[in-house]
């Protein structure tokens, strides 16, 4: 077993060696380092080229690796590098988009949603059914009420482009990025945009748009990344049977934690309870790990994170990612050391 330790600001790893690029094809060592520029947070300043090796892509390689339950050898192999280059989302696995401010849920429970253009690969009403199928997924599980309008400002903006499309997040042609969706707020926020260039469809061939659409809005309403590879919310695209598709329970947890479940009761939710003042006393209510961080209580399950603190009665829900985006969905252990200050969380693979 491989055990990750992570702390609160970084992802921190040693190894006595280089990361080495088992190619010597330089278009795939340009590509990696965008990949990684793009999706992990790596900085290209600090990059150097040496032969077959380059230096300061260690650290992010390994939260590619780590992320996608790849082996982790910090080592740009022909394993990672073919996992970089599967179709995916476009939305960064370690940090939501930096250029506008991010908050985790809508304030409220009814969404609404405006499609600007369409696709010319299917018909129109084949993309406002996949669309409707997408959102509902998401408000089968949830309070949410997803309404399309056809006028005025809508909430969440649907549109298909290509290339340089307006949002500073141009796509790169087929087959490599397929959407990209940004988080709740104002202006660009929920927006989400298909890239014009890949061939869109309602079956298995070239990209299905109702999973597409599904993940990213999940993106829209408040979701990262997972890394359980059955989620919807995982970042490669994969073809599954949509009909009676049901919501991976890691996707259910993850949008209940932000906006609680369906209200009428929805015979599918399998959301435990929610811990409360009371509940927390509870023999049977267990957890995944907890931490005192600052006088703080922190008890993590899933994606979802609790906070007691000692002025306030009742604890406080939010997402794992909403505290710290570079961290995976769910975590193994915690360990607190008072005297430093510190907080270490562990990921097994």
């Amino acid at each position: 077993m491989q055990t990750v330790l992570l702390t609160l600001l970084s992802l921190t790893f040693s190894f006595s060696h280089s990361s080495v690029l088992r190619t010597k094809n330089g278009k795939d060592k340009l590509f990696a380092q965008e990949f990684l520029k793009r999706f992990y947070n790596l900085n290209t300043a600090k990059v150097t080229f040496d032969k077959d090796a380059f230096s300061g892509v260690t650290e992010a390689i390994i939260k590619m690796q780590a992320f996608y339950g790849l082996t982790i050898t910090g080592e740009l192999n022909s394993e990672t590098l073919e996992a970089m280059k599967k179709p995916r989302c476009g939305v960064p696995d370690v940090s939501p988009y930096s250029h506008f401010p991010s908050k985790s849920k809508w304030p409220r429970n009814n969404v609404t949603y405006r499609i600007i253009n369409y696709t010319p690969d299917l018909s129109a009403a084949d993309v406002d059914e996949q669309i409707q199928k997408a959102f509902k997924i998401w408000s089968d599980v949830t309070p949410l009420k997803m309404t399309k309008i056809n006028d005025d400002t809508a909430d969440i903006t649907i549109s298909f482009g290509s290339k340089d499309h307006g949002d500073f997040y141009p796509f790169d042609g087929r087959h490599g990025t397929l959407a990209h969706a940004f988080s709740p707020g104002d202006g660009i926020g929920g927006d989400t945009h298909f890239d014009e260039d890949e061939t869109w469809t309602k079956d298995s061939n070239d990209y299905n748009l109702f999973i597409v659409a599904a993940h990213e809005f999940g993106h829209a309403l408040g979701l990262s990344h997972s890394d359980d590879t059955s989620a919807l919310m995982y970042p490669t695209y994969s073809f599954v049977n949509t009909e009676k598709y049901k919501l991976p329970q890691d996707d259910v947890e993850g949008i209940q934690s932000l906006y609680g479940p369906a209200i009428n009761g929805n015979p599918r939710d399998p959301r435990p309870e929610q811990p409360n003042s009371k509940t927390f006393c509870k023999s049977n209510v267990t957890f995944d790990a907890a931490a005192n961080l600052r006088g703080v209580l922190l008890f993590f399950k899933g994606r979802s994170v609790w906070l007691i603190h000692p002025e306030k009665k009742q604890p406080e829900s939010t997402t794992l990612q909403s505290m710290w985006p570079t961290l995976p969905s769910r975590l193994d252990a915690a360990c607190d050391i008072a005297e430093t200050d510190e907080l270490y969380l562990f990921k097994g693979y």
